[in-house]
């Protein structure tokens, strides 16, 4: 029995438990990730909306910036100590994808194009990352953010120490997920900042549908 065939077994075995629904979605968190979109716009705005967690402010998102031999199209461009950082987002849709040494190997040559330009390079990726992506980047000093690495900040234990749950995590549709990656809403629980009727209002959802989604979310964060 693989470990996913476990997985989709304890999943359906909560599911049918009528008080642990709120439980049944936190324990998606991955798939819920994976459910940003083949594009990885999404993802990418979600990570804007959690680096604050990880101590860097945002300051310019999907950049075109030029280098000494090219121009790149750059993720997000982080702040850090009054320092600016190049911050690329890998995002895969399938379970069992590993972000490679090709990727580490690219970003860092952004990063070398760019020089001095940034004071850092960074990867943040949804899926885990390989030994070899690992010990290169552990030599040229670049970053990586991912599942289940580094052990005590990985991307999931920054997530559920903070609640910073995907909105995706609530079962959107294709053009919900849209809007809310329109409106910068990418973070669960950003849909109780507001009533449900300012909501509404901003995204064009109905006030009973964003009603259900708060009602969730509070579930989620605060089961009974």
């Amino acid at each position: 029995m693989t470990s996913n065939d476990i997985y989709k077994i304890v999943l359906r075995v909560i599911s049918e438990e009528k008080d642990l629904h709120a439980l049944h979605q936190r324990y998606q968190l991955k798939d819920a990730i994976m459910r940003m979109g083949p594009a990885g716009f999404a993802f990418e705005n979600y990570i804007a909306s959690i680096l604050e967690y990880y101590d860097y402010q945002v300051i310019r998102i999907r950049s075109k910036i030029r280098g000494k031999c090219a121009t790149h199209e750059i993720d997000l461009i982080g702040m850090k100590n009054n320092q600016e950082f190049l911050i690329e987002c890998k995002y895969h849709s399938l379970r069992g994808v590993y972000t490679g040494l090709k990727e580490s190997l690219y970003t860092h040559a952004r990063f070398l194009d760019m020089h001095p330009k940034f004071a850092g390079e960074i990867i943040f990726c949804n899926t885990q990352v390989s030994n070899h992506a690992k010990k290169y980047a552990k030599c040229i000093g670049q970053k990586i953010f991912s599942w289940r690495y580094p052990a005590a900040n990985s991307l999931e234990k920054i997530i559920e120490k903070h609640n910073l749950y995907p909105i995706t995590i609530l079962n959107l549709t294709e053009n919900e997920l849209r809007i809310f990656s329109d409106c910068n809403m990418m973070v669960a629980k950003d849909l109780l900042r507001y009533d449900e009727a300012k909501i509404a209002k901003m995204t064009g959802i109905s006030k009973k549908r964003i009603n259900n989604m708060q009602k969730l979310v509070k579930q989620i964060f605060h089961p009974t």
